[in-house]
């Protein structure tokens, strides 16, 4: 089967990219070009931009999102914020697209390529790494991070009975003592014409809700969420949930819904709500809304805190990659 391979630009892959991700079992959030291209604007400096286009009679069938500083090759992005990376192919391609990329690349002054963030069906995964070892090349892979999920059922009543006793009788009487302060609202923005101000209560609760997250939440990194937050917003992706207790806003949650399911990215509350469990309660109602709306899938996203599996998330496992030349 022959193929091109071409290093093209952001403005030139937009739409034939979103139309490939249809076709890519991987697809999410995460790997489409508008996430890539702010990710880029904000953390791409000192880094050569390849993205790399693998064509099939003039179809885009695959590629691969990739940066490279010395002899150093890595996927486009950064574990910090990208949760789920992978090269894309379109679904029967994934063994053509992996050696097409080896093939191009081979000629580049790399000596590791590190891929991470991958989902375990990823064409790395399955094609790339044997594909790699056939060439002698060192490969090495290893389980990076959990990402727990929640299949969503077709009601909150099917939802909750599916939590385990203890979690189910927790979350009954914690909804229960919220429910009886007075004037409780849960929503997500809407409208696009305020998002600098809800972003700056995010931002606030983000910070209040750890030390650690207040020390994650550079100038930069709140930047990159402004930024991602109005481009997603501006196609309809951007969930921005909020709490309020008597017109205060309490607890934040912001997600992407995107293909079926909402990606819970990040989260904050003000602590001197702990008694009312706020924090974890609008992370509920957010499910509630998700089944409401008929999504699919409820991703928590990276990491193993206690509150995903409180609220009936499963692991799943991210890998990451790293290819050595001899």
């Amino acid at each position: 089967m022959s193929y091109r391979v071409e290093v093209e630009d952001f403005d030139r892959l937009r739409d034939p990219w979103l139309r490939l991700l249809r076709h890519c079992s991987t697809n999410s959030i995460f790997l489409t070009p508008q996430w890539h291209r702010v990710w880029w604007h904000h953390f791409g400096q000192g880094w050569e931009l390849l993205l790399l286009a693998v064509r099939h009679d003039g179809e885009l069938v695959g590629l691969a999102p990739l940066r490279m500083r010395g002899e150093h090759l890595a996927l486009l992005g950064g574990s910090d914020l990208c949760d789920y990376l992978d090269i894309i192919a379109s679904s029967g391609y994934e063994d053509v697209v992996s050696q097409a990329i080896l093939d191009f690349i081979n000629s580049l002054g790399w000596q590791t390529f590190h891929l991470f963030s991958l989902p375990a069906s990823s064409p790395v995964l399955t094609h790339l790494v044997s594909r790699a070892r056939e060439r002698s090349l060192v490969v090495q892979v290893r389980e990076e991070d959990v990402c727990p999920q929640l299949g969503l059922p077709p009601t909150w009543e099917d939802y909750v009975a599916g939590l385990t006793p203890k979690n189910r009788h927790e979350l009954k009487r914690k909804l229960r003592r919220l429910f009886e302060e007075p004037a409780i609202e849960y929503y997500f923005v809407g409208e696009m014409a305020n998002l600098q101000q809800d972003m700056e209560d995010f931002f606030r609760l983000f910070r209040l809700s750890q030390e650690g997250k207040a020390e994650f939440m550079t100038p930069q990194r709140a930047s990159f969420f402004s930024e991602m937050a109005q481009v997603l917003g501006a196609d309809g992706y951007l969930r921005l949930y909020f709490l309020e207790l008597g017109g205060v806003r309490v607890a934040a949650s912001l997600g992407f819904d995107y293909n079926d399911t909402l990606y819970l990215y990040n989260s904050g509350y003000d602590p001197g709500y702990s008694r009312l469990s706020v924090g974890l309660l609008l992370k509920a109602l957010c499910i509630k809304d998700c089944i409401r709306a008929g999504k699919r899938r409820f991703d928590f996203l990276r990491g193993g805190e206690a509150y995903k599996y409180d609220l009936g998330g499963q692991d799943i496992p991210v890998y990451q990659c790293l290819i050595s030349r001899c």
